[in-house]
């Protein structure tokens, strides 16, 4: 079995070297949720960067316990941090691809507001894709690199408050809406939640687009 490796901040201190003010660690979460949100969680580093918090690493390493633990931590290790989200209707309106961009430039939006060079940065984003840049009217500097979760710390750290963030949302939702499970599978499709859409039907809160592809 291959062991995990923590991340590291090799790729966000090169990236601060050929002159970008800030990097904006970025990471998606719900993406292949039935219900609730889609979230774009990005936390920023700058050249003044303290060692990453210990035991950071990609929110799917982690138990949800230490995920919780982490998450105050993450955001206060982090320049500034934010969580945008794109609501289930928005992804049935017009997709997940542009359901992500919106999260993504709510989160901008929070991060210009806080006082982030938005232009100025580099934006490091999990994955090969650069769904951001296809909502956006003027292009950002992204950089895609897969397994940025796992391997760049400042996306480790937004996985981890993206993820801790959603799942209070789902948690808080499974309250308001009892039968469903989201507490324990966060909207996920688990056979346990899909049981219930079978008894009770789709809520307000799901995917309706998504249901009909697992009917």
């Amino acid at each position: 079995m291959m062991a995990v490796t923590d991340p590291t901040l090799e790729v966000e201190e090169s990236i601060l070297a050929d002159g970008a003010r800030y990097v904006l660690g970025c990471d998606e979460v719900g993406r292949g949720a039935l219900a609730g949100p889609v979230g774009v969680g990005i936390a920023v580093v700058d050249a003044r960067v303290a060692p990453l918090p210990e035991g950071l690493r990609d929110s799917k390493l982690l138990s949800e316990q230490r995920r919780e633990a982490l998450a105050p931590l993450a955001i206060a290790w982090a320049v500034h941090s934010a969580v945008g989200l794109a609501t289930a209707a928005e992804v049935d309106e017009v997709g997940i691809i542009a359901a992500l961009g919106l999260a993504g430039k709510r989160a901008l939006r929070e991060l210009h507001r806080g006082g982030i060079d938005i232009r100025g940065s580099v934006v490091l984003l999990d994955g090969s894709d650069d769904w951001l840049n296809k909502t956006l009217r003027t292009p950002l500097n992204v950089v895609t690199r897969v397994k940025a979760d796992r391997d760049c710390a400042s996306v480790a750290a937004a996985s981890v408050i993206a993820k801790v963030h959603r799942d209070r949302l789902m948690i808080e939702a499974d309250a308001r809406t009892p039968g469903y499970g989201w507490s324990s599978n966060k909207g996920y499709g688990s056979a346990g939640h899909l049981n219930a859409i079978a008894e009770f039907g789709p809520s307000d809160l799901h995917r309706k687009s998504w249901l009909k592809m697992t009917a």
